[in-house]
């Protein structure tokens, strides 16, 4: 027996050395990885990196909001011409200060005095400053939006938006100004005199002598009209009548009831063929009367000389006026 149970034994051996020729194998690939995870916890825990115990924690922006806490944006709602205020909070919760310029977009915003200059904000504070925002005069009642910018001196930039909401009434109002017909065209001003951003449709009418001369529909004009504006349009008309007295008519209509119209009259002549037609005739009247005076010259031709014609002969008059000269002249000098 303990022959057979060494003879088991020197059997199971080889596996055991076979076995442990992986083993030997794996363990420079083993330290080849426990290398580049100790490289991979030196690099994390490099000065600047939160990972690493004892390093430097990374600096934390600074941040813009609206005074007070507990807002995501500005709010303000007033009448047009109205001025309200409020007060936006800059926050470092660095280790070293920062220079923060504040400005407004989209509305007239104003900060206080050296705001725009740029506030030092010092390290671990928090600096709150007032502004104001107009809110425009003429301004159409409803929502408009804004952002209050702040940029520090590394380009960083934060923004807060501004909601504002115009008060008053709803007045769609317009008028049609300085109508005029020209040769080719007709040139007219629309003005908004509402409290309503509008959208004006036009029509357009002439009258002349014989009739109608322009009829066109109603159509929507490609202009924003926001209150207060004003704006000067033409409407195009290459094929107005050449002779003809025509009263212009345009009606101006937008959503909300505004409506307005204005009328202009013109005449329309074609001065180069009356010109041309005029000149024939004077050529035409003074030829004529060039022939009467020339006629006329001729037919009192004898009374001229103080000689009467004898018989009622025109024809012998030039033969007669030496007798009766002579015997004038003879009687004379007796």
């Amino acid at each position: 027996m303990p022959s057979a149970a060494r003879a088991l034994t020197r059997r199971r051996c080889p596996p055991r050395t076979h076995a442990s020729l992986p083993a030997r194998a794996a363990l420079p690939a083993a330290l080849c990885l426990c290398a580049v995870l100790g490289a991979a916890a030196g690099a994390s825990a490099a000065p600047g990196s939160s990972a690493a115990p004892g390093a430097s924690a990374a600096p934390v922006q600074w941040s813009v909001a609206p005074a007070g806490g507990g807002r995501p944006s500005f709010y303000a709602e007033g009448p047009p011409g109205t001025v309200l205020q409020d007060t936006v909070a800059v926050t470092n919760p660095g280790r070293a200060p920062v220079l923060v310029r504040l400005s407004g977009t989209g509305l007239r915003t104003v900060f206080a005095q050296k705001a725009g200059n740029g506030i030092r904000v010092p390290a671990r504070t928090r600096a709150e400053v007032p502004f104001t925002v107009t809110v425009p005069a003429g301004a159409a009642p409803g929502d408009r939006s804004g952002a209050v910018v702040a940029r520090d001196t590394r380009g960083r930039t934060a923004t807060v938006p501004i909601r504002l909401r115009v008060g008053g009434p709803a007045l769609a109002a317009l008028t049609v100004e300085h109508l005029a017909v020209h040769a080719d065209s007709i040139t007219y001003e629309l003005v908004n005199r509402g409290t309503t951003v509008l959208v004006p449709r036009l029509a357009v009418r002439a009258e002349g002598v014989l009739g109608r001369v322009l009829d066109r529909a109603p159509r929507t004009l490609g202009v924003r009209l926001r209150p207060g504006a004003r704006v000067r349009l033409t409407e195009p008309w290459p094929d107005r009548p050449a002779l003809d007295a025509v009263d212009v008519r345009l009606t101006v209509t937008a959503p909300g009831g505004a409506h307005d119209t204005a009328t202009a009259s013109a005449r329309f002549v074609p001065w180069p063929t009356v010109a041309a037609t005029g000149g024939a005739l004077l050529l035409g009247t003074g030829a004529l009367l060039v022939v009467r005076r020339r006629r006329r010259r001729t037919s009192d031709g004898g009374r001229a000389a103080g000689v009467p014609a004898a018989g009622g002969v025109r024809g012998a008059v030039g033969a007669e006026v030496p007798c009766a000269g002579g015997a004038l002249t003879e009687g004379a000098v007796k």
